[in-house]
């Protein structure tokens, strides 16, 4: 189960401080999350792949740091610090880490 860091109150966190890489695989932490929206830190160690999948919610991903690709309704987005990406529900997508990745994934009702 992963853990939920952020109480539902007005706080600030700063990400150099909460991002922790696993040895493999991805790392979730769930910072904040209410009844309409969750909010996740994810950190991927290079070379770690998410299968192609869907989610019933509207999604953004906002990176952090370092490099990835993500394969969304068919093309091809490159992450790497500063992108944003909106993906609505239902489409089609997946992920891959070509080095560390960490990224701020917001689910929204």
């Amino acid at each position: 189960m992963p853990e939920t860091i952020m109480p539902l109150k007005a706080i600030a966190i700063r990400f150099a401080e909460t991002i922790e890489y696993p040895e493999t695989g991805v790392r979730r932490k769930t910072l904040l999350e209410d009844a309409n929206c969750q909010y996740a830190l994810l950190s991927l160690v290079a070379g770690t792949e998410i299968a192609e999948h869907t989610s019933p919610r509207n999604a953004t991903v906002n990176v952090i740091e370092e490099q990835g690709i993500l394969a969304l309704e068919g093309k091809e987005i490159t992450l790497e610090s500063g992108v944003f990406v909106f993906m609505p529900a239902a489409a089609l997508h997946a992920l891959k880490a070509t080095a560390k990745l960490t990224f701020l994934l917001t689910l929204s009702a």
